[in-house]
């Protein structure tokens, strides 16, 4: 008997891969554009949406160019008003740079604190999130918005409320969080795309080589030292 969770990411990478094509093609043009200007990919989750912050950052296949922002309390304090605001006094974005942005409600005021202070950098900001959801909810900031109406890009997860997508006889709650898995297929595709925008228009993109491949050490330490001012703060 298949086990029931390939069929659900089956599913829903079929329906993202319909519905969010063109909003994939709109953020890759972003990042082409903001490498391509001198600047840098910023990327932050809260949380468990650390690791999609993570997966499109420091990578072999990925951008040189890309860091995740990294919140010294991992996420502990995102739903108190003021934490996010006091922890981009830290922040270097500048308004060459892109930010992508994780959140599955969008409603916690972290986010949409660095949001709201990128946009005024005049930093471009990339938003993931499940957007069907995040509209049912009521934002937790007093600015009343969600963290999908900052975005310049907005892509949708796909996902069901809760995240969680399989029932179980005998729970009375579903199991199986699919967000992850969908938003790392919809970023890699991202990154794809701003990648062949860059070759297209002659600009080599600067990508990390496995550090497993002979020459891989020697090219990411190379093309790291060209940004090494903006990868290595906070």
């Amino acid at each position: 008997m298949r086990n029931r969770y390939f069929e659900v990411i089956e599913d829903l990478l079929k329906k993202v891969e319909e519905s969010q094509a063109e909003n994939v093609t709109k953020a890759a043009e972003i990042i082409a554009e903001a490498i391509m200007s001198g600047g840098i990919l910023q990327a932050f989750g809260s949380g468990h949406s650390m690791a999609a912050a993570i997966e499109i950052t420091g990578r072999a296949g990925g951008l040189i160019p890309a860091k995740q922002i990294r919140e010294p309390a991992q996420g502990k304090y995102e739903q108190i008003e003021g934490v996010g605001a006091l922890f981009c006094q830290q922040l270097d974005v500048r308004k060459e740079d892109v930010i992508v942005l994780i959140s599955n409600s969008g409603r916690n005021p972290l986010p949409i604190e660095i949001a709201i202070y990128c946009k005024a950098k005049g930093a471009k900001v990339i938003v993931f999130t499940s957007l069907e959801s995040s509209k049912k909810l009521s934002s937790k900031h007093s600015g009343g918005k969600n963290l999908w109406e900052y975005a310049d890009v907005v892509i949708d997860n796909g996902v069901m409320e809760g995240d969680a997508s399989i029932e179980v006889e005998g729970l009375p709650y579903k199991v199986s969080g699919t967000s992850s898995v969908s938003v790392a297929v919809l970023e890699n595709a991202m990154m794809l795309e701003a990648i062949e925008i860059m070759v297209r228009k002659g600009f080599t993109p600067p990508v990390y080589v496995s550090a497993n491949v002979d020459y891989g050490q020697e090219h990411n330490l190379q093309n790291v030292a060209k940004y090494f001012d903006r990868l290595f703060h906070v």
